[in-house]
């Protein structure tokens, strides 16, 4: 099927070219998303006479993406999900919650906007694509944590595995840390029962029903 295109579109033309494409992507995506026209005679004359139109709508719109993207471009946004201790999410991260998360940020973007290969299904920086206009994209990154704390971390260049590994050796450091009070303590008991300072308290009984006998037979 021919069709004239409404706007750019990635790896088949720009605005006002006919093109040939499949009628499934044409039925399907071109015509419904008014991205292209099917290309009748009728069509090409009334496109032909909307041109200058068309192409003076899309520079604003696109001036207007343009401003957006300065300020979008290389935005970091946080989102916050149950993982397991090897960084594997408890579900998924999608195209909604992203465009959910730069809506919180004050950015208005679409879900449809939004380029994801696949849902997100562990934790780390993840960059995406954004296409605020047909020529203008720009990148984001999502920061998948457990927590504000966790994020905070992984922006610092921190890796999941490299957080687990810090958590490990601090818990392991705790548990030595107490064994060694525990070594200590014990050390202390004995020292101070071989210096005599300390008498167990049933020695101490023992002694003192002694010293009431010997009163008695008195």
């Amino acid at each position: 099927m021919q069709v004239i295109l409404l706007e750019r579109v990635a790896k088949l033309g720009q605005m006002g070219e006919v093109v040939t494409v499949k009628d499934g992507y044409a039925r399907n995506f071109l015509l419904p998303q008014k991205k292209a026209l099917w290309a009748s005679d009728a069509n090409v004359k009334a496109f032909e006479s909307q041109k200058a139109q068309l192409e003076a709508q899309n520079l604003e719109t696109r001036k207007e993406a343009e401003a957006l993207g300065e300020k979008l471009d290389g935005e970091t946004f946080v989102v916050i999900r149950s993982a397991s201790d090897a960084g594997a999410l408890y579900g998924s991260v999608t195209t909604r919650d992203a465009a959910d998360a730069a809506t919180e940020a004050g950015f208005t973007i679409d879900r449809k906007q939004i380029s994801m290969a696949r849902p997100i299904k562990e934790l780390g920086l993840h960059t995406l694509s954004v296409s605020l206009h047909p020529e203008v994209d720009v990148d984001v990154v999502l920061n998948v944590a457990r927590s504000t704390e966790e994020a905070e971390l992984q922006a610092a260049g921190k890796s999941i595995q490299e957080l687990a590994a810090e958590e490990e050796a601090e818990a392991e450091f705790e548990i030595a840390e107490l064994f060694d009070d525990i070594g200590a303590a014990q050390i202390d008991d004995e020292v101070l029962e071989t210096a005599g300072e300390e008498v167990p308290a049933t020695e101490e009984a023992e002694s003192d029903e002694a010293a009431d006998r010997a009163e008695e037979d008195k």
